[in-house]
């Protein structure tokens, strides 16, 4: 026998410890689901507290404050059921849970059974393990619930279920982004939905918090491992669909019982969503935006200002900010000393105007000169260096701050991952500022995100693409000048910072062996400044800050 159900996946955007707001967003969308006749309505993991909550799962108030914002959600569902993520505490262990909700009332409560500890991921410094996998009856259909990393494991909870009579498994997640994840994530849950024979409704979280990204791109696959709907990416999203699942249950089975029969209700008619996956660059800018969004509009500022200097990096953080920030909401602002070019004033000025943000210079070669005057005496006898040169981006760093004081604006930095893997920034100068945006996007892929938004409308002008990259801080500087050229710089990086390749296997990939060790020495002995620099949007699967964490003491070479 087969039973129709509707299952609503509330993809939506939640903040860490925002409870109240958060629970009031969940209200809010569980009466979207039950308005379009949903039977069972499936939230994010964590969604009571956003995810991940971190040290404040440390704080005893925090924890009772999550279950009475649990309980303000309960009292909301109706005869639907909800799915909802959120701190369980049993005894003196706190778990990540989901709550299986029915007519104001907590039916069960699942605790996620594998916990993450790697990458981005601490959940064993605050989670207790849960032991035994759930199902749930609700009328004559039997589901599954379980958690995010759960799904991931073949000795995992899904397949129990399964075995146990479950035709459908609703798993809730908080999977942030990287290149390559949504692909990755996809064909896992089309493997496992055929190989155990089962509907899998997954429902991820989406939104910025921090230096991650929640891309959200829930789905419902089917037993045939046929992807039936797909929710958009880097949006918040109501994906509603009709499945028909078993409704033969083997008497053995151990359900929870949340009701006997399934509600009847008027269900409006609806198609099924399927939003395509978005190019790979366009994919990375899409995350970006959100980031930036997101990390802006939840610590507080409607406005940015970014450094211009006639670059291709401050031009792409630039475009980035006012697609998502609004143009009248950025500033940028550009520095000159001598040692700038008439071009890159003509061009910082151009991609202002093509943006259409707001634009200004300040001259800051008057300050410098009071510097070099203020250390003349001091410097004397000693040649000029990177001194002089660092003394003019730190400069800089404080015009941007003074403004960011002034009228409480964010500022955004423009440093590369190249750059950052390399130490070619300075400490309290181009490094100043409270996110960094492109932080995890290597300079080759900046150049491919350049030309994507110049594929939407051209705002960044040719001359800024074609130029080659130099710092301007002394008389006909280069980027190549200090770093190897960044087509080789980028893969080399790659295979030690995110692979964790020795130089010998780096070498053996084809590249030169003195390029090899000058970019691991630069990787290595930069450690001290990327501790001290903001944080950064994770756009690759091994970002700096939480993702790598590195000794600045070290020895080992």
């Amino acid at each position: 026998m087969k039973r129709n159900i509707r299952i609503a996946i509330a993809q939506i955007n939640c903040t860490v410890g925002d409870l109240d707001g958060n629970s009031a967003k969940m209200t809010d969308w569980l009466r979207k689901a039950r308005a379009m006749g949903s039977d069972i309505v499936i939230f994010p993991e964590l969604a009571i507290t956003g995810y991940p909550p971190e040290d404040l799962l440390l704080k005893p108030r925090f924890i009772s404050d999550n279950i009475a914002a649990l309980k303000k959600v309960t009292s909301a569902v109706a005869d639907e059921v909800a799915i909802v993520g959120f701190v369980n505490l049993a005894g003196d262990d706190i778990y990540n849970a989901a709550a299986v909700i029915h007519k104001g009332e907590v039916k069960g409560i699942y605790h996620k059974t594998f916990l993450p500890n790697y990458g981005v991921f601490d959940e064993k410094r605050y989670f207790k393990t849960g032991s035994s996998p759930s199902t749930f009856r609700l009328g004559d259909i039997t589901f599954g619930v379980n958690i995010c990393e759960d799904i991931w494991h073949k000795e995992g909870p899904l397949r129990e279920q399964a075995a146990a009579g479950s035709g459908l498994i609703l798993n809730i997640n908080s999977s942030p982004y990287h290149m390559g994840k949504i692909a990755e994530r996809e064909d896992l849950i089309k493997t496992e939905a055929k190989t155990s024979g089962v509907f899998i409704a997954y429902a991820n979280l989406v939104g910025g918090q921090d230096e991650l990204v929640f891309d959200g791109r829930s789905m419902l696959v089917d037993p045939a491992g046929k992807i039936v709907a797909r929710a958009e990416a880097f949006r918040e999203d109501l994906l509603i669909t009709d499945v028909t699942v078993s409704a033969e249950r083997p008497a053995s089975i151990k359900a929870i019982v949340i009701a006997d029969k399934l509600a009847e209700r008027t269900k409006a008619p609806i198609e099924n969503k399927d939003f395509r996956a978005l190019e790979s660059v366009a994919e990375v800018y899409e995350a970006l935006k959100l980031g930036l969004k997101d990390y802006a509009g939840k610590n507080g500022f409607k406005k940015a200002v970014v450094g211009l200097s006639g670059g291709i990096d401050s031009a792409i953080v630039a475009a980035i900010a006012s697609d998502c920030l609004g143009k009248e909401n950025v500033t940028g602002i550009f520095m000159p000393t001598r040692y700038s070019s008439s071009g890159s004033e003509r061009d910082a000025k151009e991609v202002s105007r093509n943006l259409g943000i707001n634009f200004t210079s300040v001259s800051i070669d008057h300050i410098y000169k009071l510097y070099l005057m203020a250390m003349e005496q001091h410097f004397a006898g000693a040649k000029r260096d990177i001194t002089e040169e660092n003394i003019q981006a730190r400069i800089r760093g404080n015009i941007l701050m003074a403004f960011s004081n002034k009228f409480g604006w964010l500022v955004l930095t423009t440093g590369n991952k190249s750059e950052m893997s390399t130490g070619y920034a300075t400490l309290y100068g181009d490094m100043a500022g409270g996110l960094a945006v492109i932080k995890d996007v290597p300079k080759t892929l900046v150049y491919k995100l350049a030309k994507y938004r110049n594929s939407i409308e051209a705002v960044i002008p040719k001359s800024i693409i074609t130029k080659e990259p130099t710092a301007e801080l002394r008389p006909g500087q280069k980027d190549r000048d200090t770093l190897p050229p960044y087509d080789m710089l980028d893969p080399i990086i790659k295979l030690y910072v995110e692979e964790d390749k020795g130089p010998s296997e780096i070498v053996s990939a084809g590249f030169d062996r003195e390029t090899v060790a000058k970019t691991i020495s630069l990787v290595d002995n930069s450690e001290y400044k990327r501790r001290q620099s903001p944080p950064g949007i994770k756009i690759t699967p091994k970002a700096f800050g939480r993702d790598r964490r590195m000794p600045i003491t070290s020895k080992y070479r």
